[in-house]
């Protein structure tokens, strides 16, 4: 009101002391869905640390603006949204067309793939209050158990042929193994 009652009769905003609000850019939005997208079960914590960027901050900037959230450990977009609805339906309509011209050329042009796996728990160790047999102590807190979907055998299939892969123990699946896969059933 001051600033009005002497002539300032401005609408921009008044510079302000202190940091300014730098971390909410494209770029820095761009890295941590970079660092998601190779890492889905990277902590937001671990994020804060390589970007040098306040908890809070990477954390509105996934919810928000990357529109994610976790899901089993795992950062996973919360739904698709017009565009991404528009690309997927432009991607079946193509597949719809090419069916009409040639039904049967189409088949030879597919491969589809799924995979079998099974899913593991482990409980949390914590040290148990009642161990040393008195009663006196509170219930201890039952530790949350880690779920983990293992991968135990991949299927691939085309019009002519199957591939199946029996995952070897420890071998990480990546898109260089998804890969070879795929040369392999061009091959087979």
């Amino acid at each position: 009101m001051v600033q009005f009652k002497r002539g300032d009769f401005s609408t921009c905003d008044a510079p302000r002391p202190g940091r300014p609000k730098t971390v909410t850019t494209p770029e820095i939005i761009e890295q941590i869905h970079e660092l998601i997208l190779e890492d889905r079960r990277i902590s937001a914590k671990s994020i804060t640390e390589q970007l040098s960027i306040s908890l809070e901050r990477v954390g509105s900037n996934i919810r928000e603006d990357l529109d994610m959230r976790k899901l089993s450990a795992k950062w996973v977009p919360k739904c698709l949204n017009a565009d991404e609805i528009r690309q997927r339906c432009q991607a079946c309509e193509q597949l719809l067309e090419f069916f009409r011209r040639d039904s049967n050329d189409i088949l030879s042009q597919l491969v589809t793939m799924d995979e079998t796996g099974y899913i593991t728990m482990t409980r949390r160790q914590s040290n148990n209050p009642w161990s040393d047999g008195i009663a006196a102590h509170p219930a201890p807190k039952i530790p949350s158990a880690k779920i983990r979907w293992k991968i135990s055998r991949l299927d691939f299939w085309d019009h002519d042929s199957i591939l199946i892969d029996h995952i070897p123990k420890g071998q990480t699946i990546s898109a260089e193994y998804y890969s070879s896969l795929l040369v392999q059933l061009k091959d087979f």
